[in-house]
């Protein structure tokens, strides 16, 4: 199991691609850098918020792990 550290470092990792990412792609549909930009910054906001909350839940979930 993760701890809550190492969840949001995985989270926080994971959206900064994902803000490159939205950023290039609301660049090339708005032509614009600030409202891609912005776009990408709110999505990402949620999206890490999301994610936490997300995998935190999952953590106290047992259901389908291995014993080992």
């Amino acid at each position: 199991m993760d701890s809550p550290k190492r969840t949001l470092l995985k989270a926080t990792i994971w959206n900064l691609i994902g803000l490159g990412m939205m950023a290039l792609v609301g660049f090339i549909v708005t032509g614009s850098a600030t409202v891609g930009g912005a776009m990408a910054a709110i999505n990402t906001l949620v999206g890490l918020c999301m994610y936490v909350m997300y995998e935190r839940i999952w953590s106290r979930i047992r259901w389908g792990l291995a014993r080992g």
